[in-house]
């Protein structure tokens, strides 16, 4: 799309969500934008590489190749007969014509292609861009540095930047001219996740965080192992900028598309079958695992309540210990700036102040009667054949044997024992009677949002369960029998096997801007769009209860039956 009545710095055609809703910008004739300097627009452009289709598949070029965007037959037929040694890519407009011009160009020896492309790429390795006037990718040339020809005047031209007009004194001085008279002037921007006007700036942030999302998506090929009651939140989620995200019905087919286009499968771990990961490196197929993030929803993911967050990891996922993972990559290695370390902060502060766990929001108070003078102590049941206590749960046998190595660790202490609420409901294995429980603990507490409980004790015992890093946000401490993701850190006490590629010292603050800004991704339940957590973080906190479907309303009555008929310790 390279007309003039579009904005140049505007969203990607995200499926399923209406232009107003997912719109930046919108052209507004007359309207001048306030609050950024055009200088530091321009650098921001440049920087994040947006503006234009950047959504758009990228086209692989030669170096010093002379970007051509013909407008009419006649003008891309004679191309040919222009080429020079340098190589030539004509960006052909989506017409009827083009199709047989794409043909009769190869002849000549100019490549080209048909509609929107992503032109950065391109930008990357011209020489030279020409096009009309009011053709958006003049602009974005001139921002990136590449020399530019305009075949007519336009509104990016008269500044004396496009080759052929009288050079202006400042350069540079022009270049901001040229973009505050173009993008913040007669372009009105918004949030799209408030309503409210924005700035050029806020706009190029958003717009930035939505191209990482496309480019990380842009190699999965096909996804797998993804329950039907999810594909509509993962598709939204995994969407490459160009195509909808395709579903394999076995491993086997997912590995036959992947391998065919050359791409990635992105499979849900416990949903495929275990040699899914050494055939995909047999065939050289990359894996992503994809699974639920830390800020998941109102609702159980057993009770079928879809995600609005996920993690897509190209090294391993974060509950495996075993191996690396694209988390704990991140912890090892980088290097976390001011900005970002402010950002982390005050999200834990926001998640904090309105309960926001990983399943539920909420911060009414709970008050536990416990002896005056005996620490108070949370223990964590887990699902006992979930992924993450299968490989990261070390020698612990079971939430029994967790509460009892807790009760060997605090003596003293009054004991709290939650059991996970996906067992509670009746859907996942290790439900012990709570006369058993009692045993070793002074309390089971059931129908407290995990918040309430965090902020009433002094200490929490966990396996892997991500109550851990809760509790960690609310300056609790954690002792660790497990591997989970936040151990090993020097901001636990670590019982469970060590942990030897986790060397660095991190602050809680690190472990949230990795954690929860850099590694997941996450969809707004308003606009249907991805958005930064922040935004999550508030819809979740004005969502007190979760939104009931048939679906789900069933899948609690299945729970419940399950948990009528099935004995103790053999619910799985």
């Amino acid at each position: 799309m390279r007309r003039s009545d579009v904005p140049v710095l505007r969203s990607p055609p995200f499926p399923a969500v209406p232009l107003q809703v997912s719109a930046v910008s919108r052209i507004a004739p007359g309207f001048v934008a306030s609050g950024d300097q055009a200088s530091t627009l321009v650098a921001a452009i440049r920087t994040a590489r947006v503006g234009g289709p950047f959504w758009a598949p990228a086209t692989v070029v030669a170096a010093d190749v002379v970007v051509v965007c013909p407008v009419t037959r006649d003008e891309a037929l004679a191309l040919p007969s222009r080429r020079g040694d340098e190589p030539m890519l004509a960006l052909l407009p989506d017409t009827p014509w083009a199709a047989e011009a794409v043909v009769l160009l190869g002849i000549g020896h100019v490549a080209a292609g048909i509609g929107e492309v992503d032109v950065w790429p391109l930008l990357d390795k011209a020489a030279l861009v020409e096009a009309a006037g009011d053709d958006e990718l003049i602009l974005l040339a001139l921002i990136a540095g590449i020399p530019a020809r305009a075949t007519t005047p336009g509104r990016f031209t008269g500044h004396g930047l496009t080759e052929g007009e009288a050079p202006p004194v400042d350069r540079a001085a022009a270049l901001v001219a040229l973009v505050a008279t173009t993008l913040c002037t007669g372009v009105r921007y918004r949030d799209c996740f408030s309503g409210t006007g924005a700035t050029p700036l806020q706009a190029v942030a958003r717009l930035t965080e939505w191209r990482r999302l496309i480019d990380a998506n842009r190699g999965v090929a096909v996804a797998a192992g993804i329950a039907m009651w999810k594909r509509r939140e993962i598709s939204r989620l995994l969407w490459n900028g160009s195509t909808p995200l395709r579903f394999a019905r076995s491993p086997g087919r997912a590995l036959r598309l992947a391998s065919g286009a050359k791409g990635a499968i992105a499979a849900w771990p416990s949903r495929v079958p275990a040699g899914l990961a050494d055939a995909a490196t047999a065939a050289g197929v990359p894996l992503v695992r994809v699974e639920d993030g830390f800020i998941r929803s109102v609702g159980l993911g057993s009770n079928l309540h879809p995600p609005l967050s996920i993690v897509a990891d190209s090294r391993g996922i974060y509950y495996d210990p075993t191996g690396p993972s694209d988390l704990e990559t991140l912890l090892a290695e980088v290097d976390f700036p001011p900005a970002l370390i402010a950002r982390a902060r005050a999200l834990a502060t926001a998640i904090v102040a309105a309960g926001i766990s990983k399943y539920s929001s909420g911060n009414a108070p709970y008050r536990i009667d416990s002896p005056a003078g005996r620490r108070r102590v949370l223990v964590a049941g887990q699902v006992e054949d979930d992924l993450s206590v299968r490989l990261g749960g070390g020698a612990v046998a079971g939430n029994l044997d967790l509460l009892r190595r807790a009760r060997a660790a605090e003596p003293d202490a009054f004991l709290l024992f939650k059991p996970h609420p996906d067992v509670d409901a009746g859907h996942r294995a290790g439900r012990i009677e709570d006369a058993e429980a009692l045993l070793l603990a002074d309390r089971v507490v059931r129908d407290v949002a995990m918040p309430a409980l965090l902020d009433a004790v002094d200490g929490v015992h966990v396996l892997t369960s991500l109550a851990g890093y809760e509790a960690l946000l609310r300056g609790r401490d954690v002792t660790v029998h497990g591997s989970p993701f936040y151990a090993g850190w020097g901001l636990t006490r670590d019982l469970g096997p060590t942990l030897p590629r986790r060397t660095r010292c991190l602050s809680i603050d690190e472990l949230t801007a990795a954690a929860l800004i850099l590694y997941p991704r996450y969809l707004d339940p308003v606009t249907g769009l991805p958005c930064p957590p922040e935004t999550l973080v508030q819809r979740l906190a004005a969502q007190a209860a979760p939104r009931e479907t048939p679906l789900i309303r069933l899948r609690r009555l299945q729970g419940w039956l399950r948990r009528a008929r099935t004995p103790i310790g053999r619910l799985a």
